[in-house]
């Protein structure tokens, strides 16, 4: 079983979502059969919960992947029910060591090779003619798709929530589904693909069986909801003044980069582009289509440190224990950053001290 749990690779990608096309940090882990990803959640990555998992067989990869003219470093990942998944990655460099890595994974997955995951994977068979994504629009529909409600299970209340048996109903009486038992194939591929995903004690632990064919209950008492909201996002405001000369210096680095906010304290994933000639660090927010900074600063005059992996560390906030570093500005402004891993912590002191 630890087998199976290898990590090939993990690191930060930004992902497009399923329902709302809008894009999010998350942290990656990559083993044999399938790809992880999780949200940052202070500071934490893997602590912070999973999100949702695409099991890699019979999966196909686009690389480079031209659909998103303002995101050129994107990476496609197509399942074996025609389900799409896009991610966009920090430089060509880092696109392209995913996309390999990827691939190699799912090239080992030979027919031939005993695989209990991907032999109950392989059982599911859709209806002809379905796509899931056009499911989910329908059960978004207004008139006549889902309407979830509020329910109540062991005196917790769980909003917009549906439950198992009302969803293979609402499938089977849209002709998604002939049968409850089809229903239940086409709901078990909605969870598996994260369209959905359980809220409740009784749909949890259905979630932690080892066989995917009864990780979805056709049951009133399991409880779901979408795995992603469709409400609008408020309006974005920006204090950062730009100057086009800070921008103009020859970049040196770039990647992802977790950084600590200045009055909330809460941790965000960032594009950090290094720059010398003039010496400027920049930051941008992945999860939008601008290609304007949200911050920046010079880097003549700043210090910049590792932090101790031994505890956290002052003026920080959250559970870091991990990978940190700190620039103190000549203005007295302190940055704590959090890189992917120790490596790539060094990596960044290494390029930034010169130009300071």
């Amino acid at each position: 079983m630890e087998e199976e749990n290898v990590t090939l690779k993990e690191g930060f990608l930004v992902k497009r979502g399923h329902l709302v096309h809008n894009w999010k940090s998350r942290w990656f882990v990559l083993q044999k059969d399938k790809l992880l990803y999780y949200k940052l959640n202070g500071g934490q990555k893997r602590e912070s919960g999973l999100k949702g998992h695409i099991l890699l067989d019979g999966c196909s990869i686009t690389c480079p992947c031209l659909e998103y003219e303002n995101r050129p470093l994107s990476i496609k990942l197509k399942t074996k029910t025609s389900t799409d998944y896009f991610f966009e990655a920090s430089s060509r460099e880092h696109r392209d060591a995913w996309a390999a890595a990827i691939k190699k994974a799912i090239q080992a997955l030979h027919p031939e090779k005993a695989d209990p995951m991907r032999d109950i994977k392989s059982s599911f068979r859709l209806p002809t003619n379905i796509n899931l994504n056009q499911i989910v629009d329908a059960m978004n529909d207004s008139s006549n798709g889902m309407k979830p409600l509020s329910k109540v299970e062991q005196d917790s209340t769980y909003k917009d929530s549906f439950s198992g048996s009302v969803l293979v109903d609402w499938l089977v009486s849209r002709n998604y589904a002939c049968t409850r038992f089809e229903g239940v194939t086409v709901a078990s591929m909605l969870l598996v693909e994260n369209f959905i995903k359980p809220v409740g004690v009784r749909s949890f632990e259905a979630t932690r069986s080892g066989n995917v064919a009864e990780q979805f209950l056709d049951d009133s008492t399991a409880l779901y909801t979408f795995a992603e909201s469709k409400k609008k996002k408020s309006s974005f405001k920006r204090d950062f003044q730009l100057d086009s000369m800070d921008l103009s210096g020859t970049v040196q680095k770039q990647g992802y980069l977790a950084k600590q906010g200045h009055k909330r304290k809460n941790w965000k994933v960032r594009l950090f582009v290094l720059r010398s000639d003039p010496a400027f660090l920049h930051y941008y927010d992945p999860t939008r289509d601008d290609n304007r900074p949200v911050g920046g600063f010079p880097l003549r005059g700043c210090l910049i440190s590792a932090l101790e992996d031994n505890g956290v560390p002052i003026g920080v906030k959250g559970n870091v224990q991990g990978n940190l570093f700190k620039i103190i500005t000549k203005k007295d402004v302190h940055y704590y950053i959090q890189a992917g891993c120790k490596e790539e912590r060094i990596e960044w002191i290494e390029a930034i001290k010169p130009l300071t």
